[in-house]
């Protein structure tokens, strides 16, 4: 500012106006510094309020959505009217992450399902709706993918229980275990591995049963006990062969919104839609 304004001055009349109007360049260059400094914190709340109120507006959404699955119990009770209003929540949180690559970074962890239209989630649900010696827990979505580059392991973790022989709700635990790969912008595939029993909890009443506590327990009954407690059964999943060049057979995971609190998938094909929430660490 300071040089375009002498360089006018020079032009019309010559080095000595120059020289008169320095004294005053110091001047104006101070005020220009006070008003910039003053103006700075003014553009700055100016430039932020656009990102703030996305932000807002998505918090917002976010919590409709949650609102609107509320009273599902995870999706098995719905009406047409709360799964047209869900699907319309759903629609509505998408569109502000859509086009945007998936982080690796931010994935990885532990998602707790709130929702889902998947036939084989909600069947297990309805088993325990309808069984009384069945109970179904907290089901979750465990990724390992944070030093990753194009893919990682996915764990579907299912607590189950069978009331009076294992503990409530978490008595038992259902893993199904999967590769993934990266595979577009916001589609993964996952390459099914292994189906796992673990973490059997029995009941105070069957480990009463089994060894009683005012009875010296027996070699055999401790055994017992330690058998159920360390039980864990694997079972492969095995996939049929493939042409060469060819994937095998899994499933296309459409990874619809993600943020630091919040994950919304699609699973490919019409295998139904998840609201997951972020978790405490498995």
């Amino acid at each position: 500012m300071e040089l375009a304004f002498a360089s006018s001055l020079y032009l019309s009349t010559g080095k000595r106006a120059l020289e008169k109007v320095k004294p005053y360049s110091a001047a104006l260059t101070a005020s220009q510094k006070v008003f910039s400094q003053r103006l700075s914190p003014c553009l700055a709340t100016v430039s932020s309020q656009p990102t703030q109120a996305v932000e807002f507006e998505v918090e917002n959404k976010k919590h409709d959505l949650l609102r609107a699955v509320q009273d599902t119990q995870r999706g098995l009770v719905t009406t047409a009217d709360q799964r047209s209003s869900i699907e319309e929540s759903l629609v509505s949180v998408e569109g502000y992450n859509r086009g945007t690559p998936i982080d690796l970074v931010r994935l990885d962890g532990t998602w707790r399902l709130q929702y889902t239209s998947a036939p084989d989630v909600l069947i297990l649900l309805d088993a325990a709706a309808r069984l009384p010696f069945f109970q179904v827990g907290q089901i979750y979505q465990k990724f390992e993918c944070q030093d990753q580059a194009r893919g990682g392991i996915i764990r579907n973790v299912v607590r189950w229980s069978i009331p009076t022989l294992l503990e409530e709700q978490e008595g038992a635990t259902l893993l199904v275990s999967a590769k993934f790969d990266v595979v577009s912008v916001r589609n993964i595939y996952l390459q099914f591995e292994e189906i796992t029993v673990q973490n059997i909890k029995i009941s105070e009443e069957l480990q009463a049963l089994i060894a009683p506590a005012i009875l010296p327990r027996s070699f055999v009954s401790l055994q017992i006990l330690q058998f159920l407690r360390s039980f864990k059964a694997q079972i492969p999943v095995t996939s049929p062969a493939t042409t060469p060049g060819r994937r095998p057979v899994g499933g296309l995971y459409y990874l619809s919104y993600l943020d630091s609190n919040m994950l919304l998938g699609r699973a490919v094909g019409g295998g139904g839609v998840f609201v997951f929430t972020r978790a405490q660490p498995l």
